[in-house]
């Protein structure tokens, strides 16, 4: 009988942390769905609105209405969009413009990232430092003197089977990418995500007869998968929402991101439906980018912040 009483009593303490354990995780779990609603309001309030004519989004303000696809719905504000803006010469142009910056950055910043990470350079950690506190700059306080010097750079110009060396970058392609390709926050997500990778790896290789661009590409950079994923999309991001600089530096509707286009529906007559249309229309590559990355983007993180 006491060996019995014995192990009840003993299989108490066990049961009682594995019991607090179920909780803890139903709990954060259930905090984790609550705050996942919550912040998904915004999206879901301007989807919904984008299928509603505006007489319809301002009667339902007031009641839980604002956020479920009811009523008089359509996809007519997004028919009226294309009819307002040139939307797919906006979109075509981000896509282009955000596509080949995330590929140049990547490899620009990459590039960088190694040769601090695991080339013996001396000053690398100063070097290092100022290149992190270029951070502390803001954007505004450079975009003036930055104008001026991209209307100053030369650009080999193709017309036709010909070549003409032009100068000054304002209203073209380049002027949007080229300036946004280095990027200091990148350099130090791949120089500390290329520190967590042994480094036992390079001299193996250099014994195998490898060279640094061959250890860079055949064994770090594969290896580097969350960090890249990280990258593109903190590099995507600013591209596909620049406003400021496009607004300052392209003229020509035809160069236009499709940020710029926001302002064309406050001309005129303004069509809120049309408003919430265009800008789901944009947000949709956005969403699909992250959902695609996010356990490498969140991985990668993790990496650096253990890392730093």
């Amino acid at each position: 009988m006491a060996t019995i009483l014995e192990t009840k009593t003993a299989k108490v303490p066990v049961a009682a942390p594995a019991k607090r354990r179920r909780i803890r995780s139903l709990s954060a779990w259930t905090v984790r769905v609550l705050l996942g609603i919550v912040f998904s309001f915004p999206l879901l309030f301007m989807f919904v609105s984008s299928l509603k004519p505006d007489a319809q989004i301002f009667g339902d303000l007031s009641s839980i209405a604002a956020f479920l696809p009811v009523g008089n719905l359509s996809f007519e504000n997004y028919s009226a969009v294309f009819d307002r803006v040139p939307a797919a010469r906006f979109l075509i142009n981000s896509i282009g413009i955000s596509a080949v910056t995330v590929v140049l950055g990547v490899l620009i910043n990459s590039l960088a990232a190694f040769a601090l990470s695991r080339m013996q350079l001396r000053g690398k950690g100063i070097i290092l430092t100022l290149i992190i506190a270029t951070l502390i700059v803001p954007f505004e306080t450079l975009a003036l003197p930055l104008v001026w010097w991209v209307n100053q750079l030369p650009w080999l110009e193709v017309n036709g089977f010909s070549l003409s060396l032009t100068t000054g970058w304002l209203d073209t392609y380049q002027v949007q990418i080229i300036p946004f390709i280095a990027n200091a926050f990148s350099i130090y997500l791949f120089h500390q995500y290329f520190e967590s990778i042994p480094k036992e790896l390079d001299e193996a290789a250099r014994v195998d007869g490898a060279g640094w661009f061959k250890i860079y590409s055949r064994i770090v950079m594969p290896l580097s998968g969350p960090a890249i994923a990280t990258v593109s999309i903190l590099t995507f991001l600013p591209a596909w929402n620049s406003y400021l600089w496009p607004l300052m530096v392209v003229q020509s509707e035809e160069l236009r991101p499709v940020m710029i286009g926001v302002q064309y529906f406050f001309q005129l007559n303004v069509s809120w439906g049309e408003i919430m249309a265009y800008s789901s229309m944009i947000t949709l590559p956005v969403v699909a980018l992250f959902i695609a990355f996010q356990r490498s983007f969140v991985n990668s993180i993790a990496t650096s912040g253990v890392k730093g």
